[in-house]
C-alpha cells in the first residue's frame, strides 16, 4: 500500500517532521523579534525552543519512516536562521552594538561559519565512507550546541546581574569567534550515539535527565544551560582522544600486535 501523497509530492506522513521543522524555524525568528524590543530573555528562550525542536524533527522522521531530501534541505535552511543568523544578531543587540564595526564583525564571523558548516554538511551527506561518520563521530560542534555555547556570556550575565565584564562588546566578540570556529573545525566530537549510557545505567540516566529537565531547568534555567555548556566543554577532549584511538587501531595491521 502507498503512502498518500499532497500534490507537490509531499506524503502526509513527512508532514509531521517537517511541520516541527518549521514551527523551529518560528521560533528562531520569534528570539529575533523578541532581542529587537529588548525582551533578551526570552529570545534566548526561543532559540532554545528552536534547538529542543530540531532535537526531535529528525527523530520523529526516522520512527516514521518519513525521511526526505526535502526535509533535509529545509531542516538545513531552518538551522542556518535559528542558530547562525538569529543567535548573531541577538548577540549583537545585547552587546556587540557598543562597537559596531568589530561586534558586527564577529556576528558576520559566526553567521557565514554556520551556513558553512551546514553547506559541509550537505555535501557530505550522501558520504556514509566519511571517516568521523563511520567511526560514529561529528566534525565540529554541532549547529545546535553552537548556538547554545554561543550563548553563555548572555547565561552568566543573567545569573550574575552586576558583573558588566561579561556584557563587555570584546569579552562577547571573541567568544563568539571561538565558538565560530570551532563550528567549522575538522574538530571529532561525540555524537549522540556516542554519549548513550549502557543498557545497565539507563534507569539512572532517566532519572539523571528528568531533575535536570523536571527540576533544575524550571526553577534555575540559567545555572542549568551553564552546567550543560560546562560539561560539553569538559567532553571536547575525550571526543579527540576516543578518535585518536580508533584511527590509530585502524592503521594498526590486523596481526601486527600478535607474537609470532
Amino acid at each position: 500500500m502507498t503512502s498518500r501523497r499532497l500534490p507537490g509530492g509531499l506524503t502526509l506522513r513527512a508532514m509531521v517532521p517537517n511541520a516541527i521543522t518549521a514551527a523551529a524555524l518560528c521560533a528562531g525568528l520569534t528570539g529575533i523579534r523578541f532581542a529587537i524590543t529588548g525582551e533578551f530573555e526570552k529570545a534566548v528562550g526561543a532559540i532554545i525552543l528552536a534547538g529542543l525542536l530540531d532535537g526531535i524533527d529528525g527523530r520523529i522522521a526516522r520512527l516514521l519512516k518519513a525521511q526526505s531530501r526535502f526535509g533535509a534541505e529545509l531542516d538545513s535552511l531552518a538551522d542556518n536562521v535559528s542558530f547562525g543568523v538569529a543567535p548573531a544578531l541577538v548577540l549583537f543587540m545585547w552587546s556587540l552594538q557598543d562597537v559596531p564595526r568589530l561586534g558586527w564583525f564577529a556576528a558576520l564571523a559566526f553567521a557565514v561559519s554556520m551556513a558553512l558548516r551546514l553547506a559541509r554538511f550537505n555535501a557530505r551527506i550522501d558520504l556514509p565512507e566519511e571517516p568521523r561518520k563511520v567511526a560514529g563521530f561529528l566534525t565540529g560542534v554541532p549547529a545546535p550546541v553552537g548556538a547554545g555555547l554561543a550563548f553563555l556570556p548572555m547565561y552568566l550575565s543573567f545569573t550574575f546581574p552586576g558583573e558588566t565584564l561579561l556584557r563587555h562588546p570584546l569579552t562577547v566578540g571573541l567568544w563568539l569567534v571561538l565558538i565560530a570556529l570551532l563550528t567549522i573545525s575538522s574538530l571529532p566530537t561525540l555524537s549522540w550515539g556516542k554519549l548513550r549510557p549502557r543498557r545497565n545505567l539507563r534507569l539512572e540516566a532517566i532519572l539523571l535527565i528528568g531533575i535536570v529537565a523536571g527540576a533544575a531547568a524550571l526553577t534555575e534555567p540559567w545555572w542549568t544551560l551553564i552546567g550543560i555548556c560546562g560539561i560539553y566543554l569538559t567532553i571536547l577532549p575525550i571526543g579527540m582522544v576516543q578518535y585518536s584511538r580508533v584511527t590509530r587501531r585502524r592503521a594498526t595491521p590486523a596481526g601486527a600486535s600478535s607474537a609470532p
